[in-house]
């Protein structure tokens, strides 16, 4: 196990400079030479007459320090570009100082520098794979030759681990821990226990393990304490680019053999400032779509229309004009004014009000088709304006997305889903799917509850979360889990639409096509609307909807041989179809 104590004193001199410079004084007063020569340590043998270390033996001192040290700048500099957080980059540098200074026999105690890297830039852990395979066999710090990667996709058996630790592989990269966590509880043991062994027993060999986030590892290493001691010292933490960051990239790499113009410079920095926050995966994959977009598109040069159409962000306002023009949820609309109205009181005080935080998490109550989803969409939007979370985005996601079929999958899967949402709003549908039910005792269910609400506690300021369902079994399900329901901060109760309200959607819908309808064929919606509105499981926006699609069709047989723009852009009675509309 790695002594943390020895560690700390070893990296309190970063470089060991102190150290080098007293060897090295006393070398050049040995040599007599000027105490300020730069110098590096000689091993001393017997038989070895220092006498004899002529000015060419000095000069070829000089000229392999002159070399290291060039060696050690370039490694650095490539640290340096690496978006990781700053102290995972001055790790990186004292981990390859200390392999130099053990090769020059300055340190004396090996140390193992097994580690995790966590994140889903695949660009950031293969130069980092690369940078420690580079020193630690230029400073003959391993044994073996190669590096190489390990996909937990190919490791079907625990030989398949064995077999990446044969004579030649000296630095053994393992990745896709989301697959590991899919294996059967038997072969994850017999996995981990060979990892184990291997690492126990040629310590000169380096272990990496990358993952998107920390937990899918820490899930695994919690199975075998003594890998976890052996491999979750050393982190490395990824650090998303900024929006600059991403630019400049992307127009060095444009630049390379493209001519651009200048309009398109300012252009692409408004499209990634818009596009990039919102973006899902990773920063190579986001670089390099957009990169192949914009050249498909170009022309002899790259002008602002090479660069993708996007929606533009809405204003507060235009939310709001949006949030209106739905129809009915006067409750939802006065309790979302309500909310704005706080959050711009508390920011415009600046904290001279003793005004408590806010706690965003939500619950939504109501039947199918009331506009839940239409809403937390809105609310995404309104909470990205007002600086409230910083992306925005609504990640959509039922029960089904977070529990898994097997012990030890859950939490892993629960937390990918938060990774995905950060910065933005969870949005989980039926989310009293997730209810165990008195004696049930569902404990993937349970899991999958214990990690959102650790989630909700530690990243409040950079999640929201909201769950939505049926009235009644919401209340059973908050009923049952006391932990989400100190957590909540505000709930929405969205009703029923009445009939008229039902009727004006049917009709929106239908003005928002360019058609137009008749008086005769409203009345039928209307009727057809009383008719079917208590019956089980009814839809209401979705009702709506459905009677509308297949109004069409019908109006569009109704209307083949017809070529008369009139009659092809109204709706008539005859077109009102209720023809395989479920009734329950």
């Amino acid at each position: 196990m790695v002594n943390k104590n020895f560690l700390t004193s070893i990296y309190d001199d970063f470089f060991g400079i102190e150290k080098i410079r007293k060897e090295n004084e006393k070398l050049a007063e040995e040599l007599g030479l000027s105490a300020n020569f730069p110098t590096i340590e000689v091993k001393e043998e017997k038989g070895v007459n220092r006498e004899l270390l002529n000015s060419e033996t000095i000069n070829n001192i000089e000229e392999q320090k002159k070399k290291r040290n060039e060696f050690m700048l370039n490694l650095f500099e490539r640290i340096e570009k690496l978006y990781i957080a700053e102290e995972s980059k001055n790790m990186l540098k004292k981990i390859i100082e200390y392999m130099r200074k053990y090769n020059e026999n300055i340190e004396k105690d090996y140390i193992n520098f097994n580690m995790c890297i966590y994140s889903n830039n695949k660009e950031v852990t293969n130069e980092i794979g690369n940078i420690i395979y580079v020193a630690s066999k230029s400073f003959e710090y391993i044994n073996g030759a190669d590096a190489v990667q390990v996909s937990f996709y190919d490791v079907e058996k625990a030989e398949d681990v064995e077999e990446a630790y044969n004579t030649r592989n000296a630095v053994i990269i393992f990745k896709d821990f989301e697959n590991f966590v899919k294996k059967d509880e038997n072969l994850k043991d017999k996995i981990l226990y060979k990892l184990e062994e291997n690492i126990e027993k040629d310590e000169r060999k380096i272990t990496i393990f990358t993952s998107s986030t920390k937990e899918l590892i820490e899930n695994a290493l919690n199975r075998n304490d003594k890998l976890r001691e052996k491999v979750s010292y050393f982190e490395v933490n990824e650090l998303k680019p900024d929006i600059q960051d991403v630019y400049q990239d992307i127009i060095e790499k444009l630049e390379a053999n493209n001519e651009l113009e200048e309009e398109f410079r300012v252009k692409l920095l408004d499209y990634i400032a818009v596009t990039y926050p919102k973006y899902p995966n990773s920063f190579p994959e986001y670089r390099d779509g957009l990169i192949k977009n914009i050249l498909f598109n170009k022309d002899e040069k790259i002008t602002e229309n090479s660069i993708p159409k996007y929606e533009k962000e809405k204003t507060n306002e235009e939310i709001f004009a949006e949030l209106n023009e739905l129809v009915g949820l006067e409750k939802v609309k006065k309790s979302l004014n309500d909310l704005v109205n706080l959050i711009e009181l508390k920011k415009k005080t600046e904290g001279d009000l003793k005004i408590k935080d806010i706690n965003l998490h939500m619950v939504f109550l109501g039947n199918p088709g009331t506009g839940k989803t239409t809403v937390a969409r809105i609310i995404a939007g309104i909470l990205y304006n007002l600086k409230y979370i910083k992306q925005n985005k609504l990640v959509e996601v039922s029960s089904k997305d977070l529990v898994a079929e097997y012990v030890g999958q859950t939490a892993p899967k629960t937390n990918s889903v938060i990774e995905r949402a950060m910065g933005g709003v969870l949005f989980i549908d039926e989310a009293y799917s997730l209810a165990s039910g008195v004696g049930q005792g569902n404990s993937y269910n349970e899991e999958a509850v214990a990690t959102l609400i650790q989630a909700m506690e530690n990243h409040r300021d950079d999640l929201v979360v909201i769950f939505a369902g049926y009235t009644k079994e919401m209340q059973d399900f908050l009923n049952s889990n006391s932990g989400i329901v100190s957590r909540i901060g505000y709930t929405l109760e969205f009703d029923d639409y009445t009939e008229n309200e039902l009727l004006q959607i049917f009709n929106n819908l239908v003005k928002k096509s360019g058609f137009k309808i008749t008086k005769d064929a409203e009345d039928k919606v209307l009727n057809i609307i009383k008719e079917y509105k208590y019956s089980k499981n009814f839809g209401n926006a979705r009702f709506a909807r459905s009677l509308y699609e297949k109004t069409v069709i019908k109006h569009a047989s109704n209307t083949k041989n017809m070529k008369n723009k009139k009659v092809l852009y109204t709706i008539e009675k005859e077109d009102i179809s209720t023809e395989n509309l479920l009734k329950m």
